[in-house]
């Protein structure tokens, strides 16, 4: 067995976990998590490390259960396809081309809250790149 196929037998594994907890957590608009966001197929974006989580800001929330998030790199991204967001704690790049939905089950822990300006202005970049 190749070593993508054993990340993608652990992702199943700790998903099928994740699906078995009654704990979620409720988020906001403007929010940054460190969500479990899996291993994913071609060039739609990896979680990383144990719990193959990635930082994700919540741009909607639609019930208690379920939200439309983007995820954060760390990589600086001077494109159309990303948008540069400073938080408290440092400067980040929103993949806009990345939109998921995702239960709340996957959130693993709120790290930011960025400011109303800079939200309205990533959602006009992300409303305008759709």
């Amino acid at each position: 067995m190749d070593e993508h196929q054993k990340e993608f037998d652990k992702w199943s594994t700790l998903k099928k976990e994740i699906e078995r907890t009654s704990v979620k957590k409720f988020a906001h608009a403007r929010e940054v998590w460190w969500c479990s966001l899996g291993i994913n197929i071609g060039a739609e974006i990896d979680g990383k490390n144990e719990n193959f989580e990635r930082p994700v800001i919540v741009m909607k929330v639609y019930n208690k259960e379920t939200l439309l998030v983007l995820p954060i790199t760390s990589k600086e991204k001077k494109d159309k396809f990303h948008h540069r967001v400073e938080t408290t704690q440092k400067i980040t790049w929103v993949k806009l081309t990345q939109t998921r939905l995702i239960s709340t089950k996957r959130l693993l822990r709120k790290i930011d809250v960025i400011g109303e300006k800079e939200f309205f202005a990533l959602k006009t970049d992300w409303k305008n790149s759709l």
